[in-house]
C-alpha cells in the first residue's frame, strides 16, 4: 500500500525494504540454522536469496547486503513480470468474491486490516514490538579508538576478516554506559500498547540493561575473540558496528534495538570509545509487529480454518525474521500454486528448516503459550550423533549432522516434487 499508505518503519515505497542490512543473519549452512533455511531457500530458486546473493556485503558468516539495491531489484523484477499486477490501493477487507487469498502484511498491518483479521478469527490481539538499531556513517568514527576485525578473524566469501568495526569499553567505561542506557528517556506506550509484549530475540538495549548490569558484556557487547590493536589490555566489553551498504559507508550498531527517545540515543551512544562524534544516518526506533495465534486458526497448508479461500504468509504467522517469513511466503506460495493446478499438496518434512518452521506454526508450537519464533534446531527432530568410539555427541557436531540431514531432506523433497509436477 505504499506510498498511498505510509506505515512507521519503512522509508520507501519499494518492495522488500529491509530495516537492517544484516536482516538475512548467519549463512553458515553446515552448522547454523538460519544458514540451513538460507540454502533450502536457494534450491526452492527464492528471488530473495538470490537477489540477496547478487548484492551481499562483508559481514563475516553473515549474509549481508546493500538495503537499497537489493529492494530497489526485487521491486523491478516484480515490476515487470507479465504474470504479476502490484496495485498500491490499501486492503481493508479481504471481498468474498477473492476465491483464493494470501494475506502477507507483515509486522505492519494496517489497523483496518488487522481488525478484520480480529473478525474473521476472533482474536483479541494479533500485536507485540519489534525494536530497530542505529545506523552511522563511517566517517564519523574515530577509527585511532576503534578497528576492523571480525571475532576470531574469520574469513567467509563475502569477508576478509576485517568485516566488523569495534569499539571498546574498560570496566568503568561499560557501566558507566548501562546506568546511562537504564536513566536515559524512552519513548512512552499508548495505554491500549502497555500490555504488548516484547519479541525475545529482538530486545531493546535498555530493557536488556535492566536484566542485570553484565547481560550486555555477555550478548551483544561481548569482548571474546578480538584483539584491540591500539592497546595491550583486554577490553571489558566491545560495541561492534556492521557494515550496511555496498559502498561501506554506513554501519549499524550490531543489537542496538532501542526505544529510548533520539536526543537520548545520540547522547548516550557518544559516551562509547570511537564514537564521541558519531553522525547518524538513522537512529533506533520501535514498531508493532502483528501476528495471529496460527496453531489455532490454520490447517497444516496455512489456510484460515474457517475460510480455506485464505491463507496466511510470513511473519504475521508467527514466524520472526526476514528470512524465515520470506521462506514460509515461498512455501505458501508453492500450496496456493499447487491447489490451483490441482495438484496434490505436500509438506517439506520436519527434518528440515521449512517444514520444521511450518511445524511450529501449525501445530508445533502450544497455542495457548505461541509466540512468534526464528529458524533454531530446536524445531527439528533431534538426532542421536556419536563419535567413532560411539559416544553421543552434541553442541556443533550434532548441529552440522542435523544441517545435513534437512539439506539432503530437503533436496529429496524437491525432486520428488519435481517427479510429481513432470507427471
Amino acid at each position: 500500500m505504499r506510498p498511498v499508505r505510509k506505515t512507521d518503519a519503512h522509508q520507501t515505497d519499494s518492495l522488500a525494504e529491509l530495516v537492517c542490512s544484516n536482516s538475512f543473519r548467519s549463512d553458515d549452512h553446515t552448522a547454523n540454522a538460519v544458514g540451513v533455511l538460507h540454502e533450502e531457500m536457494r534450491m526452492c530458486d527464492s528471488l530473495i536469496i538470490s537477489t540477496a546473493d547478487k548484492h551481499a556485503v562483508p559481514a563475516g558468516g553473515a549474509l549481508a547486503v546493500d538495503r537499497v539495491n537489493f529492494s530497489k531489484e526485487i521491486t523491478e523484477t516484480l515490476d515487470n513480470h507479465p504474470l504479476i499486477t502490484i496495485d498500491r490501493t490499501e486492503v481493508t477487507e479481504i471481498p468474498e468474491e477473492w476465491d483464493s487469498v494470501i494475506i502477507a502484511t507483515g509486522p505492519l498491518t494496517s489497523d483496518p486490516l488487522a481488525d478484520w483479521i480480529k473478525s474473521q478469527t476472533g482474536e483479541e490481539e494479533l500485536a507485540f514490538f519489534d525494536a530497530l538499531a542505529p545506523i552511522v556513517h563511517k566517517e564519523s568514527i574515530d577509527m585511532s579508538k576503534a578497528w576492523m576485525q571480525s571475532r576470531y578473524d574469520k574469513v567467509t566469501a563475502h569477508g576478509n576478516g576485517k568485516d566488523y568495526i569495534n569499539c571498546p569499553m574498560t570496566k568503568d567505561q561499560y557501566y558507566t554506559f548501562i546506568e546511562a542506557l537504564i536513566a536515559a528517556d524512552k519513548m512512552e506506550f499508548k495505554e491500549w500498547e502497555k500490555n504488548t509484549p516484547y519479541f525475545e530475540g529482538c530486545m531493546p538495549i535498555e530493557v536488556m540493561a535492566e536484566r542485570g548490569p553484565q547481560t550486555l558484556s555477555f550478548g551483544p557487547m561481548k569482548p571474546v575473540g578480538l584483539t584491540n590493536p591500539h592497546s595491550e589490555e583486554q577490553p571489558y566489553a566491545v560495541v561492534q558496528l556492521r557494515q550496511d551498504n555496498a559502498l561501506g559507508t554506513l554501519f549499524n550498531i550490531v543489537g542496538f534495538q532501542t526505544k529510548m527517545k533520539y536526543g537520548a540515543q545520540v547522547e548516550v551512544f557518544r559516551t562509547i570509545p570511537g564514537l564521541e562524534n558519531a553522525e547518524f544516518a538513522r537512529l533506533g526506533g520501535i514498531h508493532r509487529n502483528t501476528f495471529i495465534n496460527s496453531p489455532k486458526l490454520l490447517d497444516g497448508t496455512l489456510r484460515l480454518n474457517n475460510n480455506t479461500n485464505i491463507r496466511f504468509a510470513g511473519q504475521i504467522t508467527g514466524c520472526e525474521g526476514y528470512v524465515e517469513s520470506a521462506s514460509v511466503g515461498l512455501m505458501v506460495g508453492r500450496f496456493a500454486a499447487s491447489e490451483r493446478l490441482g495438484q496434490d499438496i505436500t509438506i517439506p518434512p520436519e527434518t528440515t528448516a521449512m517444514g520444521s518452521l511450518i511445524n511450529h506454526i501449525t501445530g508445533g508450537a502450544n497455542a495457548d503459550t505461541f509466540q512468534p519464533m526464528n529458524i533454531n534446531f530446536g524445531l527439528m527432530p533431534l538426532m542421536d550423533v556419536r563419535n567413532e568410539r560411539g559416544k553421543r555427541v552434541k553442541g556443533i557436531e550434532r548441529k552440522k549432522a542435523m544441517a545435513k540431514r534437512a539439506l539432503d531432506d530437503m533436496r529429496e523433497w524437491l525432486n520428488v516434487q519435481d517427479m510429481s509436477d513432470a507427471a
